[in-house]
């Protein structure tokens, strides 16, 4: 094999020189007019491939330069590594000897990245299957190759590539990888500082010497990106502070000789701590000067931050965007007094020129449809640039749920100085859920469940789901479908239909059932860009089937109104939701109000449901979210609380360290029948998980929860309230939102059901 690769790149070389020397040896011919080509040496390549690069015809006149720039021609097809030209007579031969086509690409030892996205990387560069052999871009994949792996702080890894011929002008290409151990941080150090100790500054950095989640976080992996944003963490830490003059003066990254150990040591000079002493307003703020002043966030008289700079330039900006001034610019200038060690800020604006948006361009959308982007965005073509809306649209895209990023950014249009181009680029995420189940007891015998979610159906961003379930005691088949633009105006139409068979009570020791079939129609009209109204009727049949330790309150309700009632609940709702994101909030409020009425039926009743939450950022890593949810029902018509519409509580969602569904009233069975007043109350404070640095995908909480629920004929009342606080993980999985709480009953009473550990795949509370 040694001889065959000499032999070509021996060949290789002979190309070479054959092009430099071509006019000198091959050309030495008088001219004549070509009366015929010939084309020898084809494998693969197409006649017509040679025939079209060649700057003469047969009829035409052939000279020698002509025979060079067919020569350099046809090398820059990168098809052949030799071509001659030959005569005999007044034909003219071409004679091409082509480049071994690469019959495989491989990858042996590759651990760190999948050969999939290898061969991709390379497919992108012209090195794949069914192309032609080329030495340098397989020299240029090697070094790729080698730098992906420092990227991921394996610097001990070493790559060979071996080209091997195969019959009919063929190659394969393996690249054989030794990865060795990545390297490690072992030190971080932090020079010069003196305001602040070196372990609060080394706590600011997402790099570390390892820890705990290391092997999840892979946080003790040196990557200079990461060392990068460190540094700027580093840098606002010490300028949101006062330190007006700080500056990084050196960073040294230090390796052992064995490429296992890395030292981060970073040189730092504080300089002094500067006080605000005035902000004042210079430029054209359109007249409006007394507005722009109200978003002033800097402070005189406190110390000077650089986070409050930038949050007033900022929200200037942004102000002038809402009046279509697109290219505003507003520096803050500083004027220092090192003597007195104050500094004063002018705010110098520029609105530049009025501009209006050309067109929205979306990318990214691989699956999701165009229109489903573009039905949320409230910034029109052809409009004038509104700050305001293209943040709105922002938001609403992102709460969609569909994307695990949304980015907006602004493009010059050529020749029209007044006019942008907003692109939209998303980046998808899995929005389908499928699940299958099955379980084996003494007393169900094989219970098998199956539902399929899917949020963004098609990519039509409507929602479909269906569950059945064949568990003796949880029979369901459930259907469900959502289209939020059932209208161009925004008022989505949700169909439900569903048949259950169980027992709801958690004593499940007799042959009784509750079966419930059903079929509703909502619809939900926008009131405004946060607000939703719904609205909507469904019809139910109950039917009780009586049998062994059926509880009282079963019985109670099938002697006044029959073991089979039918109701037609009507149902009005509204929520309002300005959470900055659905999975992982950090701030905003959510707010919820559901409410039904019996009517026209045998159920006649009321029940609604009110529910409140709040996050606030209480520092980058901490974040304080707060809930609260009553419900509350009642008989109508002198007819008693349908017992099949109580509510629960107890368990994640609730009251968490109680079984789930076990608080409030029991009958004289024991049984717990629920309620119609229920009153819950969460609490939560949620960080980082330690060693994960920042990242909000996996975080840990601690909690405390309060909450009951009451009979019809029960007053409310706190000293009721069961109450428990403890800790918890939440992570945001491949395959959806898991929440793990280990929970410990403050106040409980005798009889009570504690669960300590309790797991969830859902949202918060």
């Amino acid at each position: 094999m040694k001889k065959q690769l000499k032999r070509f790149r021996v060949r290789t070389v002979s190309a070479v020189v054959a092009l430099a020397f071509a006019a000198n040896a091959a050309w030495a011919v008088d001219p004549f007019t070509v009366r015929d080509i010939r084309v020898e040496g084809l494998q693969r390549v197409e006649p017509g491939t040679v025939f079209a690069s060649l700057p003469f015809r047969v009829g035409e006149q052939y000279n020698d330069d002509k025979g060079s720039a067919a020569i350099r021609a046809l090398f820059a097809l990168g098809l052949f590594k030799d071509v001659r030209l030959e005569t005999a007579g007044d034909v003219l031969v071409v004679i091409v000897e082509e480049r071994p086509t690469v019959a495989d690409v491989d990858f042996v030892g590759s651990k760190e990245f999948e050969k999939d996205a290898l061969k991709k990387a390379l497919r992108e560069i012209g090195l794949t299957e069914g192309r032609p052999y080329d030495q340098a871009l397989a020299d240029r994949a090697e070094q790729e190759l080698k730098r992906q792996y420092i990227n991921k702080s394996l610097y001990g890894a070493e790559v060979v590539t071996t080209v091997t011929p195969i019959e009919r002008n063929r190659v394969n290409l393996t690249f054989s990888v030794t990865e060795g151990e990545p390297s490690r941080i072992r030190e971080i150090h932090v020079v010069g500082n003196k305001a602040f100790s070196e372990g609060t500054l080394k706590g600011l950095f997402d790099l570390d010497t390892g820890g705990m989640l290391s092997w999840y976080t892979k946080s003790d992996r040196y990557s200079r990106a990461k060392l990068n944003a460190d540094l700027e963490t580093l840098r606002s830490y010490y300028l949101a502070r006062g330190y007006l003059e700080f500056r990084i003066d050196s960073t040294q990254v230090s390796i052992s000789p064995n490429k296992q150990d890395i030292t981060i040591t970073v040189n730092v000079t504080e300089g002094e701590r500067y006080v605000v002493s005035g902000v004042r307003l210079e430029g054209n703020y359109l007249g409006k000067d007394d507005e722009f002043k109200s978003l002033v966030t800097i402070k005189p008289g406190e110390p000077y931050n650089a986070d409050q700079v930038t949050e007033t330039t900022k929200a200037f900006v942004d102000y002038f965007g809402n009046f279509g001034y697109a290219f505003a610019n507003v520096e803050a200038r500083p004027e220092v007094d090192r003597v007195n060690n104050r500094v004063t800020f002018s705010l110098q604006a520029d609105p530049s020129r009025r501009a209006y948006v050309r067109r929205v361009n979306v990318g990214g959308n691989n699956r999701t449809r165009d229109e489903v982007i573009r039905r949320e965005f409230r910034q029109f073509e052809s409009s004038w640039y509104d700050g305001d809306k293209i943040k709105l649209s922002r938001d609403r895209i992102d709460r969609l749920g569909y994307f695990k990023e949304v980015n907006i950014d602004t493009s010059d249009v050529p020749g029209a100085p007044d006019q942008i181009d907003l692109n939209v680029n998303v980046v998808e995420k899995p929005t389908g859920s499928l699940q299958l189940g099955a379980g084996f007891s003494s007393a169900e015998k094989l219970a098998l469940s199956f539902s399929i979610k899917q949020e963004n159906a098609f990519g039509s961003g409507n929602y479909l789901g269906v569950e059945v379930n064949t568990s003796k005691y949880n029979r369901t088949i459930a259907f469900n479908t959502v289209n939020p633009y059932f209208t161009a105006d925004g008022i989505s139409r949700t169909i439900d239909v569903y048949h259950r068979r169980s027992k709801p009570y958690e004593d499940q020791g007799g042959n009784y059932e509750l079966v419930t079939s059903g079929a509703g129609l909502r619809f939900g009209v926008p009131f405004s860009e946060l607000d939703t109204v719904y609205f909507g009727g469904s019809l139910e049949r109950t039917t009780i089937v009586p049998g062994t330790n059926i509880p009282a309150a079963y019985l109670q309700y099938a002697n006044l109104f029959g073991y089979t009632s039918y109701a037609l609940p009507l149902s009005i709702g509204w929520s309002r939701d300005d959470r900055d994101s659905t999975l992982a909030p950090t701030r905003g409020r959510y707010q919820r109000l559901a409410t039904e009425w019996g009517v026209g039926a045998d159920a006649r009743y009321v029940r609604a449901n009110y529910q409140y939450q709040m996050y606030v950022p209480i520092s980058k890593q901490f974040t304080v979210a707060l809930n609260g949810e009553g419900g509350w029902g009642k008989g109508l018509s002198g007819r008693p609380f349908p017992v099949f519409k109580n509510f629960y509580s107890g368990g994640l969602g609730s009251v968490r360290g109680f079984e789930q569904g076990t608080l409030g009233p029991r009958d004289v069975t024991g049984s717990v029948i629920g309620g119609p007043k229920k009153l819950t109350f969460n609490a939560e404070v949620i960080t980082p998980f330690p060693g994960a640095g920042n990242d909000r995908t996996l975080r840990m909480f601690g909690f405390v929860d309060a909450g009951n629920v009451f009979g019809e004929n029960e007053k409310i009342s706190f000293k009721d309230f069961r109450t428990s606080a403890g800790v918890g993980i939440s992570w945001i999985s491949p395959i959806g939102p898991l929440r793990i709480a280990a929970a410990f009953p403050i106040r409980k009473f005798p009889g009570d059901r504690i669960q300590k550990l309790q797991f969830q795949i859902g949202t918060s509370f």
